[in-house]
């Protein structure tokens, strides 16, 4: 699928729950081959592990965690070409729903890499929680293979390894229902050592969604911070390609 170029990402807005933010975008890059896996869990388990200036943004008065292995590609400064090395790899995040100033975004508990370089550039530019892990992703047959483990020493352990494909025909969401609650969010939320707060802006066209199906070997993703998953399965969303404009993180006053 061939990418947008930055002018004809930013020439559909309408869709945004509020206007792009000012200034100059700073990030380009595409999500593709990308799975949501979602569990509906308690809120007040969750509420505990968001920093307390955030509120845990909940769906029909539950809360909820997302597991999204994809892989990153085209990732580039503004102005300046991708490098095939750092700018195509592997990612995996851990995640739930926040919002702060009445912008609904995403706070992630973990986003695991298969590029090394990428991982201490995001960590130092964007206050996120980065990890190295051996990574791998294919497309065979038009199912994703999907293998990652977290290999950064001192690091608690995270694993995912499963296949996954879309059925079913693309649709875009529709406000007030949960895949839009889930998927549809312009921001995300970070802190740094000093428990300062960010938010750091993106824009991108509506999510091209289809449903799908996971075939799932090891899953061991909320270890980590300390949550069990529920005995259920997942809610499954897939996305074949997403162009994603960002901008550089911007303080929130808490």
């Amino acid at each position: 699928m061939q990418e947008l170029r930055p002018n004809e990402i930013l020439s559909r807005t309408d869709h945004r729950p509020y206007p792009v933010p000012p200034g100059s975008w700073a990030l380009f890059m595409s999500w593709r081959d990308l799975l949501f896996m979602h569990w509906r869990v308690d809120a007040g388990a969750l509420r505990p592990l968001i920093p307390p200036a955030l509120g845990l943004d909940t769906f029909d008065g539950g809360a909820w965690l997302g597991v999204t292995p994809f892989r990153m590609s085209s990732v580039r400064p503004r102005a300046l070409p991708s490098v095939p090395y750092l700018s195509n790899f592997p990612e995996l995040n851990l995640r739930t729903y926040v919002t702060a100033e009445d912008k609904p975004g995403i706070w992630f508990f973990s986003l695991d890499a298969g590029n090394r370089i990428a991982v201490r550039l995001a960590r130092a530019g964007f206050s996120l929680p980065y990890y190295d892990a051996e990574m791998s992703s294919r497309v065979v047959g038009g199912e994703v293979r999907y293998r990652s483990a977290r290999t950064q020493r001192g690091a608690k352990e995270a694993r995912f390894a499963g296949r996954y494909r879309p059925v079913g025909e693309p649709f875009e969401s529709r406000p007030g229902t949960l895949e839009h609650f889930l998927t549809e969010r312009y921001c995300l939320y970070a802190a740094d050592r000093k428990g300062n707060l960010y938010r750091g802006d993106i824009h991108h066209h509506p999510w091209s969604l289809q449903r799908a199906e996971l075939t799932l070997e090891t899953l061991a993703m909320t270890q980590q911070i300390g949550m069990a998953l529920p005995d259920e399965e997942p809610i499954l969303h897939f996305s074949r390609h997403l162009d994603v404009l960002a901008w550089l993180p911007r303080r929130v006053d808490a």
